[in-house]
């Protein structure tokens, strides 16, 4: 009934998103493998692939307006054909600052295209189908996410891997033509209050902005860590995608145990666990620099903890704030400030691995035992006033916010945990 009612009519839309993360998640950790084997240091990589994600917050701010005023279908084809030009251009010339310009245009059309579509789905979802539909989009994510990561085991020239990047493009864009879906009314840009949320609920942001840290230096700088080590793109290719399920099927245990245990404890364990996985990747090379096997496992391991960060600090953000609050905006100015990290991380990190493989991971370790130490100085959240845990893919538009189960009153009264269920421990 599910299928057929919500579903089905939506299902253009999921196949055009599947196709814009496979493409994301090829050519994401291709470029950085192409610039090393090029010969570029991790710091002018970095500075490459931090402009993608400065592009990512700029269209976050400045492409609702085309797209209110030319309307979705128009204004995804024109992002579409900006983001094929730019996946093109890398194959016509090769000079570090002219791809990072291609980088940055390509970020900001990928978000703005994501925008378009989670306003779609936003648009089909109705109040009792809302957590199923976020559900399905995440786990479609993530699976393209891992498969554009096993595309690279292909052995594909550059040339042929931007091509192919170009066409899962004007794919999804067929699709979104056919479409029958009706566009929707996007709601005109709203202004994002850090100050106000820090002061508010400070561990929300805090979480958010230290997962995009860890996020952006997973999809830029750990490839570049995994090439030097091994020396082969399959195995990086594997690492990546082994990391990226691995936080898929975290997040039903996480947000199960969240519930039960409360937002603080769990980005604390996050936090505390991701610094023994670091430690691991860095004794990893003195130890067992042959075993590709445990590489995965720790991988693995990484994802569980990486992937859980941000959506753990968008529960804890619905768990402070009142029902009188907007909380689409509160859930906007977190995935803002999730980008910004994402943004400073291979601009920052991809110098300091250049310098040294240990001080990476030291930094990747302090900053997870910032998060674990401050989470644990945080006033817990009673019990009735915990929200439920929702998993949200992080690489998302800020539309996505408006799709969120949680914004609907009668949906978080219907899942709350009941007291007499929960345990009698502090969040």
């Amino acid at each position: 009934m599910f299928f057929k009612r919500a579903l089905l009519p939506i299902s253009s839309l999921f196949f055009s998103i599947s196709l814009l993360a496979t493409g994301y998640g090829l050519l994401m950790t291709f470029i950085g493998i192409f610039l090393k084997q090029e010969g570029l240091n991790e710091g002018a990589i970095g500075l490459i692939n931090s402009a993608f994600f400065l592009g990512a917050m700029l269209a976050a701010i400045f492409s609702q307006k085309l797209i209110v005023t030319v309307g979705h279908a128009r204004s995804f084809s024109a992002f579409s054909a900006i983001m094929v030009m730019a996946f093109l251009g890398h194959a016509l010339w090769f000079d570090p600052w002219f791809w990072a310009t291609l980088r940055l245009v390509s970020g900001f059309a990928f978000y703005a295209m994501l925008i378009v579509l989670e306003s779609w789905l936003n648009e089909k979802s109705s109040s009792e189908d809302r957590g199923k539909i976020l559900a399905i989009y995440t786990i479609v994510f993530f699976l393209a996410l891992a498969l554009g990561q096993l595309l690279l085991m292909l052995e594909m020239s550059a040339n042929t891997i931007f091509i192919l990047g170009s066409i899962l493009v004007l794919w999804s864009l067929v699709l979104v033509a056919v479409t029958r879906v009706t566009q929707p009314v996007l709601k005109p840009f709203e202004r994002y209050s850090m100050p106000k949320l820090l002061s508010i609920a400070p561990l929300a942001l805090v979480g958010s902005f230290i997962g995009g840290v860890f996020i952006g230096a997973f999809y830029t700088m750990l490839p570049l860590y995994v090439l030097n080590l091994f020396d082969q793109p399959k195995v990086v290719s594997l690492f990546m995608a082994i990391t990226i399920l691995g936080g898929l099927m975290a997040q039903l245990p996480v947000g199960m145990l969240s519930d039960r245990l409360g937002r603080r404890k769990m980005l604390a364990w996050s936090g505390f666990f991701s610094v023994g996985v670091f430690m691991l990747m860095l004794v990893l090379p003195l130890i067992w620099r042959d075993s590709v096997a445990l590489l995965y496992t720790v991988g693995f391991l990484l994802g569980v903890s990486l992937f859980s960060i941000y959506p753990l600090s968008v529960a804890r953000a619905n768990d402070v704030f009142d029902e009188n609050t907007d909380l689409v905006e509160i859930s906007r100015t977190l995935l803002f400030s999730y980008g910004f990290g994402s943004f400073i991380a291979p601009l920052i990190l991809g110098f300091v691995l250049g310098f040294s493989a240990i001080a990476f991971f030291i930094v990747l370790a302090l900053f997870a035992l910032a998060l674990g130490y401050y989470s644990l100085l945080n006033e817990r959240i009673a019990e009735d006033h915990m929200n439920v845990y929702v998993a949200v893919p992080a690489a998302s538009g800020s539309v996505l916010a408006e799709m969120d189960p949680r914004m609907d009153e009668q949906w978080v009264e219907d899942h709350r945990p009941h007291p007499e269920h929960t345990a009698n421990t502090a969040p």
